[in-house]
């Protein structure tokens, strides 16, 4: 099968053909989030699901909203993420503690 030269270039701009392949310099990889930005992500993800639960707790108090049953579910979530989030930080606190004990 044989191409012919101008429907080729009505495909391929001039402009991207100048640049070869084989001298792209490689992307260099992003940086990974530090510890900061994980700790930060996850506060604020357990903040969201206790506003949600807050809001339907509300909800059930006022008639409308979802059951009473799938209320106490997500309350339950919500408490459990509390707990894990301050048991890192408890475990990061202690942590601190005793590298700040170490002698050097």
């Amino acid at each position: 099968m044989r191409i012919d030269p101008v429907s080729l270039s009505a495909i391929l701009p001039t402009g991207q053909l100048t640049a070869p392949l084989a001298t792209a310099a490689p992307a260099a990889p992003a940086p990974a989030p530090g510890f900061g930005a994980w700790m930060a992500d996850n506060i604020s993800a357990v903040n969201d699901v206790m506003v949600k639960a807050d809001g339907e707790v509300r909800q059930v108090a006022l008639g409308d909203g979802p059951s009473l049953h799938e209320v106490m579910i997500h309350l339950e979530e919500a408490r459990l993420s509390f707990q894990l989030l301050a048991q890192v930080r408890n475990r990061l606190l202690d942590a601190y503690q005793e590298v700040m004990r170490m002698q050097v």
